[in-house]
């Protein structure tokens, strides 16, 4: 089944060569050159992944990813910045794109992470078949379930994206196991780039926020200074409480 790419960026040969790369692929790609036809198009929640530029005319690229995440639009992103504008890309991630890719890119790069986005978000989906009881984790208050892509939190429902929730499990399956950024970025993102570091550090700022008391002082990610970051080794239950 075909893919829908939403791409919006004004720059028409960027627009361009995303859309040429893409189509042919199993995907649909549909275009916006502004902000405003964007983030209508992104808001009608049919897509599979939004390709989100930064700077747009109208409504940027931050200011969208905003508003999609506020009206619980979790569709995955993958924002293009520019090079020099690292707070920027920070700050996307900070407020809920999955991913970002700076300018100029080339074009396998751009390919391997459409794909490793897809085939993630793919998995949180597809609705689960038969739920195992085995899968399930209980680590004190904090409840996962993979197969219905559920975190609760006490008797809070926690809403994580698709790449937050991947983060998450995998550290949950991996209790006191310390892992280097760049590990993280292979495990859970599906590659390994030396300078993406900032996208584990944003990614684990977002999860601590939602399912630690008191984030300055986490109790479930913990960081190991000059390494990385583990999970919390005391698993209470596996199973059904």
């Amino acid at each position: 089944m075909a893919k829908n790419i939403l791409v919006i960026e004004d720059n028409a040969d960027i627009a361009h060569l995303v859309k040429i790369n893409l189509r042919g692929k199993h995907m649909q790609i549909d275009h916006a050159a502004d902000g405003e036809k964007g983030l209508k198009l992104a808001l009608t929640g049919r897509y599979q992944l939004v390709i989100l530029d930064l700077m747009l005319p109208g409504m940027n690229g931050m200011d969208i990813c905003r508003v999609m995440r506020r009206k619980k639009i979790f569709t995955p992103v993958l924002m293009l910045t520019a090079k020099t504008s690292e707070l920027d890309r920070v700050l996307g991630l900070e407020v809920g794109a999955d991913d970002y890719l700076t300018k100029p890119f080339s074009v396998p790069e751009l390919v391997a992470r459409v794909n490793a986005i897809l085939r993630r978000s793919e998995q949180y989906q597809s609705p689960a078949v038969a739920i195992d009881e085995t899968k399930k984790l209980y680590y004190g208050d904090l409840y996962v379930d993979p197969d219905r892509r559920q975190v609760i939190l006490g008797d809070k429902n926690i809403e994580l994206t698709a790449r937050e929730f991947d983060l998450l499990w995998y550290f949950a399956c991996n209790p006191g196991l310390v892992f280097t950024r760049a590990q993280l970025l292979d495990k859970v993102w599906g590659y390994g780039h030396e300078g993406y570091e900032h996208t584990v550090n944003s990614h684990i700022n977002r999860l601590r926020a939602k399912i630690e008391t008191d984030p300055a002082k986490p109790h479930y990610v913990l960081t190991v200074w000059g390494v990385g970051y583990k999970f919390l080794a005391d698993k209470s239950t596996t199973g059904a409480a």
